[in-house]
């Protein structure tokens, strides 16, 4: 079994266990985008290599997650967190000897380059968060990376859009909606959204999507981007936009440090 399998097959056994102990968690990240797109699962395996596996679950059930993670066999590393980063983040290490995989675990949102809001969200799909959730977090990078474009073309490949919550499906509604009210964001995503459109035409050259899957993603992310232009926007998105990029319209993502007595270490970008 490969190592990408067991971490997958940890996370799957995290998720139904915390169930059982009444606690909502939901895979994030490239362990979600692999789960979810069935389709391109061996593509994926070709560009991005599991290495540890995040979850997002509910404020409330904090202490709730410390104690079922501890009897699963994981320590919280007790980080000295930089003020006003990964705020409501925990750090838990394999505290068995199995070496496995170390496990984050985020609480109610997202709070990066952009803040992705999860509360009253997480029920919409399990084991994983929804696949609007997901193109949220991979399109909040404000430095977003090739092995996150090419999660997004996965995405949009895959799946339709449509204007309600489901699990198949990419709410365009409640982004646009979510865009409407932070000219920060939606300068962010619409940037990374032409970026998506940009290297799928690379990557279709290259061999890596067919033509059907490229005329896909060009339709579908058009799609979105005619929603989010046609959300009518807040007084403040507008007075927003007036400033532009002259100042910073984004959440600068520092480092943290370990306690004293272990290693330091910089936060990746959500894998």
């Amino acid at each position: 079994m490969s190592s990408d399998e067991t971490i997958l097959n940890e996370a799957l056994r995290l998720v139904d266990e915390a169930e059982k102990e009444g606690i909502i968690l939901r895979i994030i990240g490239a362990a979600a985008v692999r789960l979810k797109c069935t389709d391109f699962r061996e593509l994926h395996k070709s560009f991005r290599q599991l290495t540890d596996v995040d979850f997002i679950s509910y404020w409330k059930y904090e202490r709730k997650v410390d104690e079922f993670l501890e009897k699963q066999g994981y320590a919280p590393l007790r980080a000295a967190v930089t003020p006003g980063l990964f705020v409501g983040r925990r750090v838990y290490n394999d505290k068995t000897g199995q070496n496995r995989a170390h496990v984050d675990v985020f609480f109610d949102e997202l709070d990066m380059c952009h803040k992705v809001d999860f509360r009253g969200r997480l029920e919409i799909d399990k084991p994983t968060i929804s696949l609007t959730d997901l193109v949220l977090e991979k399109m909040q990078i404000v430095e977003i990376n090739e092995k996150d474009i090419k999660d997004l073309c996965i995405l949009f490949a895959q799946f339709p859009l449509s204007e309600k919550d489901d699990p198949n499906t990419i709410n365009k509604k409640y982004i646009a909606k979510l865009l409407a009210k932070d000219w920060g964001f939606w300068y962010t995503l619409t940037t990374n959204l032409d970026k998506v459109r940009k290297f799928i035409e690379k990557y279709t050259q290259e061999g890596i999507f067919t033509e059907d899957h490229k005329n896909t993603v060009l339709q579908r992310t058009q799609e979105l981007r005619e929603a989010i232009d046609k959300e009518g926007k807040s007084f403040g998105w507008k007075m927003r936009a007036k400033v532009g990029t002259k100042k910073i319209w984004y959440n600068p993502v520092g480092e943290v440090e370990r306690a004293p007595h272990l290693e330091e270490f910089k936060p990746k970008e959500l894998q």
